[in-house]
Formats: C-alpha cells, sequence, structure tokens
C-alpha cells in the first residue's frame, strides 16, 4: 500500500520554473525599452531646461548669453540649480558649448540602442533637434 505524501512532484517544479523563466524572458525586454524611454525623455528634458535658463539669463542680461554654466548655477535666484555641463546622467552625457552669443547644448547617449537611442540638441532661441 502507498503512503498518502504531500509535497510536488519533480514534473510540477520544472513546469513552474520553465513558467517563471517564460515570463521573465517576456517582461526583461519590455523593462530594458522603458527604461531606455525614460532615459530620452529626461535628456530631451534636460537640454530644455538648460536652453530655458540659458534665454532667461540673456533676458535680464540685455540679450547676452552665458559664458559658462556657473553663470547659470550661481547667480542669485539661480537660472538652473544643477550644473549638467560634462556630467553622465540616466545614460546621457550632457556638452555645453557657450558663449555671449549664443549656446549649444547636446545630450548623446553613453550607449546607443542601450542608455538611449537619439543625440538631443537645442542651440540658440531654443531650437531643437533629435
Amino acid at each position: 500500500m502507498r503512503k498518502n505524501t504531500s509535497g510536488f512532484t519533480l514534473v510540477e517544479i520544472m513546469i513552474v520554473v520553465a513558467i517563471i523563466a517564460l515570463l521573465a524572458a517576456i517582461a526583461i525586454p519590455n523593462l530594458l525599452r522603458a527604461k531606455m524611454s525614460s532615459n530620452d525623455s529626461v535628456a530631451k528634458a534636460t537640454v530644455r531646461s538648460l536652453s530655458t535658463a540659458a534665454e532667461s539669463y540673456a533676458t535680464a542680461n540685455n540679450g547676452n548669453y552665458p559664458t559658462d554654466i556657473t553663470s547659470l548655477t550661481s547667480a542669485t535666484p539661480s537660472f538652473i540649480s544643477q550644473a549638467y555641463c560634462a556630467s553622465t546622467i540616466s545614460g546621457y552625457v550632457y556638452d555645453c558649448t557657450m558663449a555671449g552669443t549664443g549656446y549649444t547644448f547636446a545630450a548623446t547617449p553613453v550607449t546607443v540602442g542601450s542608455t538611449g537611442t537619439t543625440t538631443y540638441t537645442v542651440t540658440t532661441g531654443g531650437v531643437m533637434t533629435p
């Protein structure tokens, strides 16, 4: 006679593991795409914020644009709270070129297709090119 034992059989455990692996295979690429999309949105918003800060600076200084990032961060009140130039944030590297006559702000993905998809550039007047 066979006793009534409780527990899972090896086949049942293997089926559960296979289902979990299948769900992970579906979910992980979607999560990575969502993260990359989020990084793109942050980069786009950041270069727009830098552009807005530079335009506000020019308005307050008789049409003269800032010559460096400290002109925007050290003013009272500051035009922008963080110096993004030459830093890496959310998978993008930020490059800033500023002169008294204009500016160019660029956000370039660290690894195209992994941390971001597009290089975003804003030039004098707030014109963004993806």
